[in-house]
């Protein structure tokens, strides 16, 4: 009998026993708890990201806006076709092609006048924003735009200008409210639309 005992415990030694310690389990729980922490930060920081660089471009759909209107508000009789060009030059699509048409009103009224004009922006503001890619708002860009234009943010623009006429001698305020298009053309930012708002 004592010469079984011995031979029993060297066959336990024998084969393993598969035990799960409490080590183990926190051990288990660390790594998925690490695991759901990197994927939680890496998920936070694209989505920082993505909104850092959407801020970054609306300010510069605004600026592009503005500087276009600036140059439209500030129009003299002097500078109408050089100030003209440069509006046209910053335009696409539908407005790019009707744009003799668009601001003749405008280059009849400052040569008229003769005016001497000087203008401010006083607010612009995101309207609303198409893009192109998948998952994007349901409004879609103006069809001639749609093969090139990658994205098209509406932007409200409000500006005053002092217009001094030759021939009077008190200023004349004019409130401009324009609604334009800025469309996204290869990184370039253009003027696709244009409506003065009453």
């Amino acid at each position: 009998m004592p010469d079984d005992q011995p031979e029993s415990r060297e066959d336990e030694r024998a084969v393993p026993h598969r035990t799960v310690t409490g080590y183990g389990i926190v051990s288990a729980v660390l790594v998925v708890v690490a695991v759901a922490a990197v994927v939680l930060a890496a998920m936070i920081w694209a989505g920082h990201h993505g909104e850092t660089d959407e801020r970054a471009y609306r300010t510069r759909v605004l600026q592009a806006a503005a500087d276009w209107t600036g140059v439209l508000i500030n129009m003299t009789a002097d500078t109408v076709d050089t100030d003209l060009a440069t509006l046209h030059d910053g335009t696409v699509g539908q407005l790019n092609a009707d744009f003799e048409q668009t601001v003749e009103p405008y280059r009849k009224l400052v040569r008229t006048l003769k005016a001497r004009t000087t203008g401010q922006i006083n607010a612009v503001a995101l309207e609303s924003v198409y893009h192109a890619q998948p998952g994007a708002p349901a409004a879609p860009p103006p069809a001639e735009l749609a093969a090139f234009a990658s994205r098209t943010d509406t932007v409200l623009v409000v500006a005053t200008s002092l217009s001094e006429n030759a021939g009077t001698d008190k200023p004349q305020t004019v409130r401009w409210t324009l609604r334009l298009d800025v469309s996204d053309v290869d990184g370039n930012l253009l003027i696709s639309r244009l409506v003065p708002i009453r």
